[in-house]
């Protein structure tokens, strides 16, 4: 490990921000600029975070665009930057995207990604496991929510019977923000008795296991089930969620339609309220799951 990369680690354990997996993500990608700032030609054993500036900056994103990087990875990179030089103390060295002529990111694709749990077997599948992707069908949650789950948290006081929302630790969440989502169907009653009767005041991570050992077998099972990272499972909750909603399919299930103008208000409400139970702080970040009326 070179010493800007060393030092670099460092900042990160002084501000452990977000969630465990995006402060695993945040250091490997500094680890990332520490390596592409050496191929660049920057002595990077010379470097502390201190010596970082705009020439360094510019110099990394000319390689991300020549590299033909997609805007979205770009954008996710000058994120962590902007982090950097907050922790650094010098924020105004990194300008807004538009300065560097960073396009907006495109979310629509009116690819149905969703999966559904129906297809799948978890008979055999170690219960904490099936029992975190069963929530993440039912709730939409993100992959570590699910893992990380405390029921009785989760419930806020509430019995079960009667609950009307479950609420996400900070913890638990990418970019730690802490959320609710409601509760609106049996289905997901039951699967919040399914976790209490399992964990009782504990979480998803077995007593045994430490989150980053539970987290490889939780990816070996879903490696083996054909799944990868789950996140269909967030797309099939956000397409019967829209669908819940509005009375009609989503684009990406029933493809282009035409709707009047007081539907067109009712979706836009629909995205906003979906995007807040997925985590999203962009209603256009909706089109990825629920794909777009607009004509391709």
């Amino acid at each position: 490990m070179n010493r800007l990369e060393y030092q670099l680690h460092q900042i990160c354990r002084r501000n452990c921000d977000g969630s465990f997996a995006t402060q695993s993500n945040r250091r490997e990608m500094l680890s990332l600029f520490t390596r592409e700032l050496r191929e660049i030609g920057y002595k990077v054993n010379n470097l502390s975070p201190h010596d970082l500036k705009g020439r360094h900056v510019n110099a990394l994103l000319k390689k991300w665009q020549e590299e033909n990087k997609s805007i979205g990875t770009i954008k996710n990179r000058m994120s962590t930057l902007r982090w950097l030089f907050e922790k650094i103390g010098k924020s105004e060295v990194i300008k807004s995207n538009a300065v560097y002529n960073i396009e907006n990111r495109q979310y629509v694709t009116n690819q149905n990604k969703s999966i559904s749990l129906n297809d799948l077997d978890l008979s055999k599948v170690d219960q904490f496991i099936a029992q975190s992707l069963r929530l993440q069908d039912s709730f939409g949650l993100r992959r570590e929510e699910s893992i990380k789950f405390q029921p009785v948290y989760a419930l806020d006081g509430q019995n079960i019977e009667s609950a009307k929302y479950i609420r996400l630790k900070s913890s638990w969440t990418k970019g730690g923000r802490a959320r609710t989502i409601p509760i609106f169907s049996e289905k997901q009653r039951q699967e919040l008795r399914n976790a209490l009767a399992l964990v009782q005041n504990g979480s998803l991570v077995p007593s045994r296991k430490t989150y980053k050992s539970h987290l490889s077998s939780f990816e070996a099972v879903t490696h083996q089930l054909g799944v990868g990272r789950t996140h269909g499972l967030r797309h099939g909750y956000a397409q019967s969620r829209y669908l819940f909603l509005m009375n009609i399919p989503c684009p990406v299930v029933a493809g282009y339609r035409d709707l009047s103008a007081q539907e067109k208000e009712k979706d836009r409400i629909v995205r906003l309220q979906i995007s807040e139970e997925l985590g999203h702080s962009r209603i256009n970040i909706t089109s990825i799951y629920l794909g777009s009326w607009s004509k391709a």
